[in-house]
């Protein structure tokens, strides 16, 4: 009786001993499954190595030699199965910092790197399948970040640019990560795996969340610590007497703009028709994320939720949106102006009152000295050229030493008034097009879903200006994922009243 393994090897080029060997193979592996001697000489011969590499090398030699046997067949399922590739990637951009702070050296940012580009190689062979059909791609926003993305190439060729060296490490984080918006285009094509997603996400923001707590009430481990006592890291992280918190994330701000974000998700999801038990759950989740938050001290993040809910009001413009909004909006009034003497409290409330803060007004102060800068040089300073790049490659330049702390005055200084413009219009384009798909979208969940992707890269945005929003892990990923939701909303919305209109033909002929 023949069975799965059966293999019809009668090529004249094949010999007798090729037959043997091939079907002993076959019935040791398959058949027995190594449960026999060959198994037991094979697993003791494996034991042996780990064993005399471990006691030579260390443990470093046994999480080799696991890698080495785990890594091939992980590879195959990236590329293979999207879907388990694009969780691997979402987790992984969470949990990247907890691997550092374990302890374990190497080059995990290039680990990053080559996960995308393996999802990107996967995209690639799957069109190349579909007969080069690039059709799925076609949108507003894959026109404005191939421009984006052109522009950022021909950086390499700025003439006032001090170092081409930083223009190769800072590329790949800012077009290896792009690409992704075309991995999530392709392979997100079902409502069920975007709920798959969400809730994927939802807990790796719970751990975060739970974390942050940890920290705050229990403290830091020894790693943390260690961390801690460098003298740059305390007078960044020590404000009045209290240490800003940072989570499973590599700082207070990226942790703080990870909890704001699924707490605008949440405030979304509110508003769809669920049970009411549903609702209590999420809005309890959403304050559990909003409280994290303010551990982080990150000032900039607080004045996100009254910015997302400003543009969510005129979006769902309803009565009962109006009245929650306006409650909502005088219980941040009350927070703003309650006498407190919590730290994190009362950081919260200098976020709407930047004129009496300090470091804004420093904020200022650079942001002023540095604009005839950006006017004389409409292609920037080159990329990399400021932060920790511009120090390594070119510690004697102008901008090397000025501190860009925001988003947008980093793309203006390193990539011009030109790249301003184009950076704001990519921008543009995005929160468009959200809008437009919104009032497209007839599903009440796929609207929900493409209010939220909306309203969080309009956050993005909000918090772009006094800070870094987009250039840390897992926020760079998650932008883009959010981006590429808008048009697949809209897709599967299209999708869906297709296939309701061909059920009601086929309902109206029978």
């Amino acid at each position: 009786m023949n069975n799965i393994f059966h293999y019809k090897i009668g090529r004249p080029s094949v010999s007798k001993e090729n037959k043997g060997f091939l079907q002993t193979l076959k019935r040791l592996v398959f058949i027995e499954k190594l449960y026999n001697t060959t198994g037991i000489a094979l697993l003791a011969i494996v034991g042996i190595i780990m064993a005399v590499g471990i006691a030579f090398y260390g443990v470093s030699f046994g999480i080799m030699l696991i890698l080495l046997i785990t890594i091939p067949p992980v590879v195959y399922c990236i590329v293979v199965y999207p879907k388990f590739g694009i969780i691997t990637l979402l987790v992984m951009a969470y949990l990247l910092f907890v691997i550092a702070q374990l302890g374990i050296d190497g080059p995990i940012g290039t680990l990053m790197d080559a996960l995308q580009v393996l999802l990107v190689l996967g995209v690639l062979i799957n069109v190349k399948k579909d007969n080069n059909d690039w059709s799925i791609f076609k949108s507003p926003i894959t026109t404005v970040i191939f421009i984006w993305l052109g522009y950022n190439l021909l950086e390499f060729g700025n003439p006032a640019a001090s170092s081409r060296l930083a223009w190769i490490y800072t590329i790949r984080s800012v077009a290896i990560v792009a690409l992704s918006y075309f991995v999530f285009m392709y392979n997100i094509r079902s409502v069920k795996y975007i709920r798959v997603l969400f809730i994927l996400l939802g807990v790796l923001s719970f751990i975060g969340a739970a974390y942050g707590f940890k920290q705050e009430y229990i403290g830091f481990n020894q790693h943390e610590q260690d961390y801690l006592n460098s003298p740059d890291i305390a007078s960044l992280l020590f404000i009045d007497g209290h240490w800003r918190k940072f989570s499973i994330f590599s700082d207070p701000v990226a942790f703080a703009y990870n909890m704001v974000m699924p707490s605008i998700f949440i405030i979304c999801m509110l508003t769809m028709h669920i049970k009411l038990w549903q609702k209590i759950a999420l809005g309890v989740l959403a304050l559990f994320f909003l409280d994290a938050m303010l551990f982080s001290g990150t000032r900039g993040a607080n004045v996100l939720i009254p910015g997302a809910l400003f543009l969510f009001a005129i979006l769902k413009y309803n009565r009962k949106i109006l009245i929650g909004t306006g409650i909502a909006a005088l219980f941040i009034l009350f927070l703003i102006n309650v006498p407190t003497s919590n730290p994190n409290l009362r950081r919260f409330q200098t976020a709407f009152k930047p004129n009496n803060d300090d470091s804004y007004n420093l904020r200022k102060m650079n942001q002023k000295r540095i604009q005839p800068y950006i006017l004389t040089h409409p292609l920037g300073g080159g990329l990399g050229a400021t932060g920790e790049w511009g120090k390594r490659f070119a510690p004697g330049s102008y901008l090397a030493s000025f501190p860009p702390d925001s988003g947008y005055i980093r793309v203006a200084v390193e990539q011009g008034w030109i790249g301003l413009i184009l950076f704001c219009t990519f921008m543009f384009v995005i929160l468009k097009t959200g809008i437009n798909n919104y009032y497209l979208i007839e599903n009440e969940e796929l609207k929900t879903y493409c209010l939220a992707m909306t309203l969080i890269i309009f956050a993005y945005n909000l918090a772009n200006f006094p800070q870094e929003a987009l250039v840390q892990f897992p926020s760079n990923i998650l932008f883009y994922l959010e981006a590429a939701l808008i048009n697949i909303t809209l897709r599967l919305d299209i999708s869906l009243k297709e296939k309701a209109a061909k059920a009601l033909q086929l309902q109206q002929t029978i």
